[in-house]
């Protein structure tokens, strides 16, 4: 299945606008949410073929909403790529574990998020 709508999960609305640009130039919609309640929320409502997820957030955090997203039965087949600063090995690792299907770290990469992106579609 192509990847069309992107949802865009970061507390900071520089890396928001960051990544919705990019996105958009790339030929996506993109849908975002502020924190991981926000996202648990908006994932089942807009239904994304794709979660951009940060990781250090207030309330739940990235991982707290991955879990829940990948453990719903609406949401648990959609791709949830971690981008976070968190950057150690055991965090990818805990980020894998709560469901995501890769983990890019901050500053990320646009051309290495891109090709990730056409990767899952």
């Amino acid at each position: 299945m192509p990847i069309k709508k992107i949802l865009v999960v970061d507390d900071s609305p520089t890396e928001r606008f960051a990544l919705t640009e990019v996105l958009k130039k790339h030929g996506y919609m993109v849908v975002t949410a502020e924190n991981g309640e926000e996202a648990i929320s908006r994932s089942a409502a807009e239904l994304p073929d794709l979660i951009l997820m940060d990781v250090v957030m207030p309330g739940i955090n990235g991982y707290q909403a991955t879990r829940t997203i990948s453990r719903n039965e609406a949401t648990r087949s959609i791709p949830i790529i971690m981008c976070t600063s968190k950057g150690l090995e055991t965090d990818k690792i805990w980020g894998m574990r709560q469901g995501a299907l890769d983990y890019l770290v901050k500053p990320v990469d646009h051309a290495a998020l891109i090709a990730r992106i056409k990767a899952f579609g």
